[in-house]
């Protein structure tokens, strides 16, 4: 590590990527922001000991997207608590299920659009999902996203095709169905 960066460098650097990938992954400003704080805590925890085997902006990456990942997990944790809780209570299934987009600069009659096309990149697994949200939210090309998630290039080419097929099929089903 480059012992004249300073940590409010790299925040200043790297805060509004870090951002945008919380809310790319969680898709809540209130929770993009809480994470985002999480990821710096982190980052200045363990800043002295980055060895710098990749760039620091590919390191930063990785624990932003670690950490929404973790967060999902618990979210639906949580969901799953709750959605027993509500069925023994004799509430409906599927009340409290459903996704909110809450991302600013989206219009608004787009958002219904996009709260099913996130909702259909929801039930992607993770690795296709990230990749994918990588790729076509921030830009980042193969090379870039096998970096941050540690995967070959072709690895990363076979996770985006099968994200895009399953994506697609997921689709197709919506469109056919009532």
């Amino acid at each position: 590590m480059n012992e004249q960066i300073t940590f409010t460098e790299v925040y200043h650097r790297h805060a509004r990527m870090v951002y945008n990938v919380c809310l790319n992954h969680l898709r809540n400003t209130e929770e993009a922001s809480e994470a985002t704080q999480d990821v710096f805590l982190k980052v200045h925890d363990k800043l002295t000991t980055f060895q710098g085997g990749s760039a620091l902006r590919t390191w930063i990456y990785r624990i932003a997207i670690n950490t929404c990942l973790d967060r999902i997990k618990a979210s639906r944790r949580k969901k799953r608590a709750f959605f027993g809780l509500t069925l023994s209570l004799g509430a409906e299934p599927g009340a409290h299920d459903v996704p909110v987009f809450d991302h600013p600069g989206v219009q608004l009659e787009r958002q219904e659009r996009m709260e099913a096309v996130f909702g259909l990149i929801d039930r992607l697994p993770d690795k296709q999902r990230t990749a994918l949200l990588l790729k076509t939210t921030e830009g980042l090309s193969q090379v870039e996203i096998g970096e941050v998630l540690g995967l070959s290039t072709k690895a990363v080419e076979s996770l985006l095709t099968r994200a895009r097929v399953n994506l697609k099929q997921q689709l197709d089903r919506t469109k056919d169905s009532p």
